[in-house]
């Protein structure tokens, strides 16, 4: 089985389901996140990452009311290792780092708190909170931060119910190539 087909088996055994307090599901979300990507002219890779960046939600059971959320899920740390086994780190970094990103941000952007949607100001308490000093000083030491911040914005703009784009099938080839681009 290619990696591409792992990808598309895990998301349709479990992306159909609601993302956590948001109005579309989370392969709507990972698609608008890839969408966003795109658009923003992105290198394949970093739209990979963008695809796949809550791929950790899909790994392991959590429940699904996100009122029932206590502690933190680290999806971001189960997805990076699941995909640091199959691509380089320019796709595992940036989801490693997309929610130590969102709590950079809300620690050095004004306005970015005040953009998160409720369930993510609720996870935001549970992975955190804003970063302290030496957290962002941390954070910035990290060579993929800057790419973990653009796929930490377009997770933020992927919550839109009704959007079009296009199917997770049509990353296949992408998938593919940013697996070969890691094996050299």
């Amino acid at each position: 089985m290619s990696v591409a087909d792992e990808v598309l088996a895990i998301y349709g055994a479990h992306g159909g389901g609601a993302y956590f307090g948001e109005r579309v599901t989370i392969t709507e979300h990972c698609l608008q996140a890839a969408w966003f990507a795109q658009v923003g002219h992105a290198p394949a890779s970093l739209i990979v990452a963008a695809l796949l960046h809550d791929i950790g939600h899909l790994l392991e059971a959590v429940p699904d009311d996100l009122a029932e959320w206590t502690t933190d899920a680290r999806h971001e740390e189960v997805g990076a290792r699941w995909l640091a086994g199959r691509f380089g780190p320019e796709v595992s970094e940036p989801v490693r780092l997309h929610v130590p990103a969102k709590r950079y941000l809300c620690a050095t952007d004004p306005d970015y708190f005040g953009q998160l949607s409720s369930a993510s100001v609720h996870t935001l308490a549970l992975q955190g909170g804003p970063m302290a000093a030496a957290e962002i000083a941390r954070f910035e030491r990290e060579p993929h931060h800057l790419a973990a911040v653009r796929v930490r914005r377009w997770d933020d703009q992927g919550k839109v119910a009704g959007l079009t784009t296009p199917p997770l099938e049509s990353y296949r080839g992408m998938i593919e190539a940013a697996v070969r681009g890691a094996q050299g």
